[in-house]
């Protein structure tokens, strides 16, 4: 299962969050050899997504990895709540949905 993580996001900002992913052990899950993506959407069955730009800390043996979005893709979003997740794939091919909440979209006042 998932662990929730809600995020707050500042709407024409650059936004990065470190995330540690931990095996049913709670220890740091060793991600040599994984890929991952992460998407938002307004809800779970909205046909248009941003994605998030993904990337490993290293080392990987720390199980952290960041999600980010450039202050071009946060000006993009409308203020509000939205649904996001990453999901981690395995060497092997599967996939395994590691974080999940609400990320709120606070709006932006300076241009």
């Amino acid at each position: 299962m998932a662990s929730i993580s809600n995020i707050f996001i500042d709407q024409g900002a650059t936004f990065t969050t470190t995330l540690t992913i931990n095996d049913s052990n709670g220890s740091a899950l060793d991600l040599t050899g994984y890929t991952a993506i992460a998407q938002i959407r307004k809800s779970p069955s909205s046909s248009t997504s941003t994605s998030f730009t993904v990337a490993f800390v290293s080392p990987r043996t720390t199980g952290q990895l960041t999600i980010s979005l450039t202050d071009t893709q946060t000006t993009a979003l409308e203020a509000g709540r939205y649904n996001y997740d990453v999901l981690i794939t395995d060497s092997s091919g599967t996939k395994t949905r590691v974080v999940e909440g609400i990320a709120t979209v606070n709006p932006s006042v300076s241009r």
